[in-house]
């Protein structure tokens, strides 16, 4: 028996990685307005929204931009990304993510998906595993990204659990920092030295063992 009811999954990077889709649109777009644009510059993005990530690029240009730029740049931005993955399939899912999703569903506890990606219903529909989730929150619902809890909180409110009897998947950073904030516990996915926040890390879904935690 696991001391959880609920566990809620990050996407990019921890069930799939879209992260790679992510950079030649954003790169793309940067490079369209003069920032230069590398996998350095793609870290900081990590686990951060649309419109705050837009923001960070945005900076690094001499010019500054209203609203209404800021808005249509974002959304060239996420037709590219869209054209870019619907050639996704199930063949995109990472190693032991539906394995993973399988064991909380055995341990009959609630499974939910906190992304801030406004693809997400997409993505998963991509890989085939959308029934796997018993709530998947709309982030275009959400007025703060990571760090901020509200996502995770948002996941827990509709799945009927309380924040501390719910156990957190993400690989970023601001993942971890918004689990935490919601009060519950973090499983990182990735590097203890960078995910420093996290209660437990493991480097990938194959080595998710929800006995352990």
């Amino acid at each position: 028996m696991s001391r959880f009811k609920a566990v809620i999954f990050d996407l990019d990077g921890v069930i799939t990685d879209t992260a790679h889709y992510h950079y030649l649109a954003w790169k793309q777009l940067a490079e369209s307005q003069g920032v230069h644009f590398d996998h350095a510059f793609n870290e900081n993005l990590k686990g951060i929204d649309r419109m705050g990530s837009l923001d960070l690029i945005l900076a690094s240009s001499s010019r500054t931009y209203t609203p209404e730029e800021k808005l249509a740049l974002a959304d060239t931005k996420n037709l590219h990304y869209q054209e870019l993955i619907a050639t996704m399939s199930s063949k995109d899912l990472l190693p032991g993510a539906v394995e993973a999703l399988d064991a909380v569903r055995r341990a009959g506890l609630r499974i939910g998906l906190a992304s801030v990606s406004k693809n997400a219903f997409t993505v998963l529909g991509r890989l085939g595993i959308t029934d796997k989730f018993d709530y998947v929150v709309d982030a275009a619902t959400i007025a703060r990204g990571k760090p901020d809890p509200e996502i995770f909180l948002k996941a827990a409110r509709e799945l009927g659990v309380a924040p501390a009897d719910c156990l957190g998947v993400e690989d970023a950073v601001a993942g971890v920092a918004a689990i935490k904030s919601a009060g519950m516990f973090a499983l990182g996915i990735g590097h203890p030295f960078v995910l420093t926040e996290a209660d437990v890390v493991i480097t990938s879904l194959k080595e998710f063992n929800l006995a352990a935690y």
